[in-house]
């Protein structure tokens, strides 16, 4: 598997619950765009959060979808691997194997 194909999965995935469900994704998108676009964080830090969250549940599409954003966002690797840093020190031996799982996505998305 690589990124950009976990990437599309997850989004034809989205895609269809969206289809299934659209009151509850559309609730769900709502508290998504509240929470992006209130408050005093920038964008981009919110997007750092959630990348930390996405590893640390070790959740592989989450990853992917805020990788993306962050990369559309500006964001460097260093400043990706300073994210993946704190998370390891919060979640220890397993976050470290989802930072590396997370830096290589970034590292082929980047790429394109």
């Amino acid at each position: 598997m690589t990124w950009t194909t976990k990437l599309e999965d997850t989004r034809n995935q989205l895609r269809a619950i969206n289809k299934t469900i659209p009151d509850t994704t559309r609730a769900f998108g709502a508290l998504g765009k509240a929470v992006k676009e209130g408050g005093v964080l920038e964008f981009k830090t919110k997007e750092f959060i959630a990348l930390g969250i996405a590893v640390s549940t070790q959740c592989e599409a989450c990853i992917a979808l805020h990788v993306d954003t962050l990369i559309r966002a500006g964001a460097t690797r260093e400043e990706i691997s300073d994210v993946l840093a704190m998370t390891i020190q919060m979640g220890g031996g397993p976050a470290m194997m989802y930072a590396a799982k997370a830096l290589e996505c970034f590292d082929e998305l980047s790429a394109k």
